[in-house]
């Protein structure tokens, strides 16, 4: 690194400490924060405009793991765009944020002005935004947002209109998509599930992730030694599933099971998004569902893992609980969403109550290690939307190598079903109302950290959407943006929000 750019591109610690001084100094401390990805004259009129209001003008940028822009954006890494960043004359510090939103950035920071194009002023207003959190960090803090009112470039046109960042396939289907949707109609979709009331019910699991580093062979024994790094814990299952949702919906009940032994209630509780409700039972002989995976993190490569569960249906008295609760309240809600992970929750008195009582009933049944071949959506006489991914649908049907839409056929003909969405890893998704009508989506994204709980958050976000009574193919790619933005995340360790997949939609149609 050039001294040039070693004295300009700072960490969160160097960059705070220098403003506190720069600052009692009497200098005026200005921040800009993006991606960055292109630098283009918008961004230079922007970044004039906002050294004229302060003597110090900082710009932060995303990091790369927290860009969601559409398929594999960023298009330069996070240290070039810092590196082209810290070139410019008039930018005197560059700091990479390592989150998706500056809040923190800027409690840490502390600039006197926090400057945004006037694109956003309409953010303000709306305290769900990331914009609104935001100034209300840096108000915390004593300084205040400002608007500039440069001319606008895009950094997305200009990719999309000289840059060849999109696959064929993906642009093909975009080209047809638009014509009959635009990205306006799409966000009102999602900004008008808010009011829509939910039940979500399921396996709660804890997720961990124990990192670490192959020694190599053990001497005496055919063994591979590893040395252990650090962890990390997330909330899992349904309780991933019921945070995605809480980010687009106001009324959120989150209904599970946890175990009296390491029930990891308190755990849970934190984990969970305010505005989701909650009601726990509990097996008295049970613990709840701890999933440890063991991952080499150079790579992040999943080594093997763990189930700590016992495997077995809730009690009977648990179970019967459970089914008076469900008669009890179902009426109070517009959808019912099902995350069964096929670990005993289920019997066959809770799923004939959802299947009888539930105004629209949304089903996910997943194939694991524990229950490959037994946890079959077949077992659910009727749902009004099912989404499964492929390997799931073809263990339903008995249809190994048969063409996806005889599958799908079948799949209508066992169930009662009016809505069917089957994920396809790479290859998509494939969405239907009638097994007559297909709609095949492309997978929006070639960059994978990790495809845990991504087929959780496609449904959680998909299924109101087809309670809405969207069109299927609207349902299949709002389920794809989705899965795209959750796969470049680890885990559960965030949820899909709104801003991410509005972001990740505007841009896609430009």
């Amino acid at each position: 690194m050039s001294d040039l750019i070693s004295q300009k591109v700072k960490t969160p610690d160097e960059l705070a400490e220098i403003i506190a001084r720069l600052k009692s100094e009497g200098k005026k401390v200005v921040q800009c924060h993006g991606v960055f990805d292109l630098v283009h004259p918008g961004h230079l009129y922007h970044f004039e405009a906002a050294k004229r209001e302060g003597d110090v003008l900082v710009v932060s940028l995303t990091a790369d793991k927290f860009v969601n822009k559409g398929p594999d954006r960023p298009i330069f890494p996070a240290p070039v765009r810092a590196k082209i960043l810290a070139n410019i004359q008039i930018v005197d510090y560059v700091i990479i944020n390592h989150d998706f939103t500056a809040i923190e950035l800027l409690k840490k920071i502390k600039p006197n002005i926090y400057f945004k194009d006037q694109k956003y002023k309409s953010a303000l207003q709306d305290k769900k935004r990331n914009l609104y959190k935001e100034a209300e960090a840096v108000r915390s803090v004593g300084g205040e947002i400002k608007f500039s009112y440069e001319p606008i470039f895009s950094s997305s046109n200009f990719l999309k209109n000289h840059f060849d960042i999109y696959p064929q396939e993906i642009k093909d289907f975009l080209e047809d998509f638009s014509v009959k949707y635009s990205a306006e109609d799409i966000i009102n979709l999602l900004k008008s599930l808010r009011e829509t009331k939910i039940l979500l019910i399921g396996e709660a699991i804890i997720d961990e992730y124990h990192y670490c580093k192959g020694m190599g062979k053990v001497p005496k024994d055919n063994l591979i030694a590893a040395k252990y790094l650090n962890n990390e814990v997330f909330a899992g299952g349904v309780l991933a599933c019921a945070n995605h949702l809480a980010g687009f919906c106001d009324n959120v009940h989150l209904v599970t099971a946890l175990g009296r032994k390491n029930s990891y209630e308190d755990f849970i509780k934190s984990e969970l998004k305010s505005n989701i409700t909650f009601k726990f039972f509990y097996d008295d002989n049970g613990q709840t569902i701890i999933k440890r995976r063991f991952i080499d993190p150079a790579f992040f490569a999943k080594m093997f893992e763990i189930y700590y569960f016992d495997d077995r249906h809730l009690q009977d008295s648990v179970s019967q609980q459970i089914v008076d609760y469900l008669i009890d309240i179902l009426p109070q809600y517009d959808l019912v969403v099902v995350n069964d992970y096929g670990h005993g929750f289920f019997d066959k008195n809770i799923i004939a109550t959802l299947t009888k009582n539930a105004k629209f009933l949304a089903v996910n049944t997943q194939t694991n290690s524990a229950n490959a071949g037994f946890n079959l959506i077949t077992k659910y006489p009727r749902a009004d939307y099912v989404c499964v991914d492929e390997p799931e649908a073809r263990l339903a049907t008995h249809q190994k190598d048969s063409d996806i839409s005889e599958v799908i056929e079948q799949i209508f003909k066992t169930i009662n079903l009016k809505k069917l969405i089957i994920t396809r890893g790479h290859l998509g998704s494939v969405a239907c109302e009638k097994a007559d009508k297909i709609y095949n989506i492309p997978v929006l994204s070639t960059k994978v950290v990790d495809r845990l709980g991504a087929g959780d958050a496609f449904l959680a976000i998909s299924s109101p959407c087809a309670a809405k009574g969207a069109p299927m193919d609207v349902v299949g790619f709002i389920g794809n943006v989705v899965g795209a933005i959750h796969v470049a995340v680890v885990g559960n360790k965030s949820s899909v929000t709104s801003d991410q997949v509005y972001r990740f939609i505007k841009t896609l149609f430009k």
